[in-house]
């Protein structure tokens, strides 16, 4: 193995992640889908005009 090559292991990945909290009105989880060069996510009509987040969760 060369010494630039660098392997994680579970722990060293969970490090890597953050902790968010957040308030709000409705929570969904959907999976992103291929759109040309990008990915989308199709949302409730009722929802065009409100603000929301959108966190990476893997």
């Amino acid at each position: 193995m060369n010494n630039k090559e660098k392997h994680t292991t579970d722990k060293e990945e969970d490090s890597k992640k953050v902790k968010f909290e957040v308030f709000g009105e409705e929570m969904l989880e959907k999976k992103v889908k291929l759109s040309g060069n990008s990915g989308r996510v199709y949302l409730p009509p009722d929802w065009v005009g409100k603000h929301v987040k959108i966190i990476r969760t893997d």
